[in-house]
């Protein structure tokens, strides 16, 4: 079995969904399909079940799946550490970002470095969706994303910085008419339903009520920024972002709106407890010293 193979066997019993395993391996969908059957085939029994749209471990892909996990990233630690090396570093601080504003945190990212010039430190998008899997998997070793986190295997640490918000609509849209918008107008247009994140973190982004009690409606299920903004950009929604997205997001077809009566964003730092190691430690104690950067 080669490498590619083992890597995609792993993700597909991870999602047990070959569409969200293309996209995480940026693959087409036919390209898991035929690496899984390939395996299966050499093996000569089936080691994932496909019934009524739903994908589970056979006996036998558990067993497989539990024996190649440690090969697997065994041989990824090996390689990452040689490439390190090559390149003079001892480690690497993987910071996965939720905001699309890393040019704002420079401050952050070169004290770090400037601090710690034998520590690698490496920055990439990270999803919305299933917001925590990142580090509970060990691709990430930190997560910049909004509070509250309440998560009981997370640590919560400073603060980066908050933001207000503002809310991306249709550029003929009615809202535009007005100057900003308050919490209470959100009510009577459909916003975006994520996947797989927990509630009442989601709803520290677009609160499920308004002050006086009505219900924010949500609608479509997005995976992504641009389906967002394409859904607003038509007017099939509206959608509560930072404002740093009118900097960092700007499109002919989307306005955003300032919102008058909610709460600034705050984004912090967080990690895996039992995870934490000199570098974390590190870049937090950095961001301490630095402070909250307010936009």
């Amino acid at each position: 079995m080669e490498l590619r193979d083992i890597e995609i066997f792993l993700t597909l019993a991870e999602e047990l969904h070959f569409g969200r395993t293309a996209e995480r391996l940026r693959v087409t969908p036919a390209r898991i399909t035929q690496a899984i059957k390939k395996q299966e085939r050499q093996i000569g029994a089936p080691l994932f079940e496909r019934a009524n749209r739903t994908v589970r471990l056979t006996p036998l892909g558990r067993q497989l799946r539990d024996d190649l996990w440690p090969v697997y990233t065994g041989l990824q630690d090996g390689m990452r550490r040689a490439k390190l090396a090559a390149q003079g570093f001892t480690a690497v601080l993987r910071v996965g970002m939720l905001p699309i504003n890393v040019q704002d945190l420079r401050p952050y990212w070169d004290t770090f470095r400037t601090r710690h010039p034998q520590w690698k430190l490496q920055i990439q998008h990270a999803s919305f969706v299933d917001p925590f899997a990142g580090l509970r998997r060990g691709d990430l070793d930190i997560l910049v994303c909004w509070l509250p986190v309440e998560e009981p295997d997370l640590t919560v640490g400073p603060v980066l910085f908050t933001e207000p918000r503002v809310l991306a609509v249709a550029a003929e849209h009615e809202l535009t008419r007005r100057g900003s918008v308050s919490l209470e107008m959100l009510a009577d247009f459909q916003h975006a339903n994520s996947p797989a994140s927990p509630d009442y973190w989601a709803d520290g982004y677009v609160p499920s009520h308004t002050r006086s009690g009505r219900r924010i409606e949500r609608g479509p299920l997005v995976r992504n920024t641009e389906e967002v903004l394409t859904l607003a950009s038509t007017g099939e929604l509206v959608n509560l972002f930072p404002a740093h997205m009118r900097r960092y997001w700007s499109r002919p077809d989307i306005a955003y709106l300032p919102v008058s009566d909610i709460d600034a964003l705050p984004y912090a730092l967080v990690w895996r407890t039992e995870t934490e190691n000199d570098l974390i430690r590190a870049l937090a104690r950095v961001a301490a010293d630095i402070g909250t950067l307010i936009a």
